[in-house]
């Protein structure tokens, strides 16, 4: 038999064929998973910057409406049609501290991932233009108005010391003043001061986690 037979042969092997359509199968098989690993990835990103992100309380300082290890969803659409209303509950990163300015530091904010800077969670007290004035074992009055705050854990009973933002004084525009519903154990805009609207990652709208307390996070109404 010749040597071009003998090519033939080995082309026409029933079992060479076989191995190579495994090998092929392996191949189709490797490059669909990583199409789906990509896929699910950039839908995530996308979900998380745009639309919004879980998120669990580190701190008693929005006690007693959320609990320490709550998990919240903080959704991040209303943002891009409406301003923050008075009682929102809102994901920020407090103007005091120096955010990462690299293009990594603004891709883990966005997605509320891996990132180094640390986010805030307090309730919207006053709005841009209001006159906001803490009154030490009395309450918040908000243009010359006592505030009416079911959902905190009791009144601040502690000192405005000269250097704190206690008032009177006029929110400037695109700033917040932002206070947590546990008055005495609570860093917030009495401390630090406003908090500028690009701030903001969200609002927190749904907790999901624990199941007992399961359920949606209602705007309050004053």
């Amino acid at each position: 038999m010749s040597d071009e037979n003998i090519d033939k042969t080995k082309n026409n092997d029933p079992k060479e064929k076989k191995e190579l359509s495994k090998q092929e199968k392996i191949k189709y098989f490797i490059k669909e998973t990583v199409e789906t690993i990509v896929i699910v990835l950039v839908l995530v990103v996308i979900i998380r910057a745009f639309i919004g992100e879980p998120r669990w309380i580190p701190s008693s300082s929005m006690e007693p409406t959320l609990q320490i290890k709550d998990n919240l969803i903080v959704e991040k659409v209303s943002r891009y049609f409406t301003k923050p209303h008075r009682g929102d509950i809102l994901v920020f990163f407090p103007p005091q501290e120096k955010l990462n300015p690299s293009l990594w530091g603004k891709f883990t904010r966005a997605i509320g991932f891996f990132s180094s800077d640390e986010a805030y969670i307090k309730r919207v007290i006053g709005l841009p233009g209001d006159e906001i004035l803490v009154v030490p074992d009395v309450g918040v009055y908000v243009n010359n108005k006592l505030l009416k705050e079911p959902y905190i854990k009791e009144v601040f009973n502690g000192y405005c010391a000269p250097d704190m933002y206690c008032g009177p004084l006029v929110i400037p525009k695109n700033k917040y003043y932002m206070m947590g519903d546990n008055r005495n154990d609570s860093t917030d805009s009495r401390y630090w001061g406003f908090m500028p609207e690009e701030r903001v990652v969200g609002r927190a709208c749904f907790r999901f986690w624990p199941i007992t307390r399961i359920g949606v996070l209602q705007r309050q109404k004053y």
